[in-house]
């Protein structure tokens, strides 16, 4: 994270030196400026992130940062999803959740999300605490929801990337079933990759066994930003 933290700076820095030396810019007010510079430093971000993180793989954060809309409108963005990260930790608490740019990452390690052995069942536990969630997404209906699966490395590759596309598959399916649009939706299967801790331990593999989630803006979310912006 410090990498695109530093990266976003420097842009932000190099932009607002173009922008306040500009004739045009000198005659606008601070409001004015500081979304111009916004956009276009998050037009910068969403290229370089996109480029670094849409290539497949980094899960949930590269779907996160890969959608920069920057400026009033993202600010507008970030508010909400500020007040939904807040929810969602107090409806699951010790869970990750991390506001990232105009999104939150969120992960649902083994504890929370648990499945049966090589098996794609939902266990009852695991559906209680999605059903913790389903409130939180009902209070939030203009989002997308990006649901990545991840196993361990025991087995075969291609055994776990199968069973971790079941798994992704079958959170969907369960959050659906509670009444949520499946069309806010999208699953993806990543098996083994994108470790978070080694392999080598019982515990190592316990947390690389993990949902994880990319909540981002849909485009109601967007457009209505961008309204409230040029109020």
């Amino acid at each position: 994270m410090k990498k695109y933290t530093s990266i976003f700076v420097a842009c932000l820095m190099l932009l607002s030196t173009v922008f306040t030396s500009c004739e045009a810019v000198k005659n606008t007010n601070n409001t004015q400026r500081g979304a111009g510079i916004g956009v276009a430093a998050g037009a910068v971000l969403g290229a370089v992130l996109g480029n670094n993180l849409g290539k497949g793989g980094n899960g949930a954060l590269g779907a996160v940062l890969g959608g920069v809309i920057g400026g009033v409108a993202g600010g507008v963005i970030g508010n909400k999803m500020d007040k939904q990260a807040r929810e969602i930790e107090t409806v699951l608490p010790g869970v990750e959740v991390e506001r990232v740019g105009e999104g939150i990452k969120l992960v649902l390690g083994e504890n929370a999300v648990r499945f049966d052995t090589n098996k794609s069942t939902l266990t009852s536990n695991a559906k209680a605490n999605l059903d913790k969630l389903v409130s939180v997404f009902e209070h939030y209906p203009d989002t997308n929801i990006q649901i990545y699966g991840y196993t361990d490395s025991t087995g075969a590759a291609d055994y776990n990337l199968k069973l971790s596309e079941q798994r992704a598959a079958s959170v969907k399916s369960y959050l659906a079933g509670k009444g949520l649009a499946a069309s806010r939706f999208n699953t993806t299967g990543l098996g083994i990759a994108d470790p978070i801790a080694t392999n080598d331990t019982p515990d190592g593999r316990s947390k690389n066994r993990r949902v994880e989630f990319a909540i981002t803006a849909n485009e109601k979310m967007v457009q209505d930003a961008q309204k409230e912006a040029g109020k």
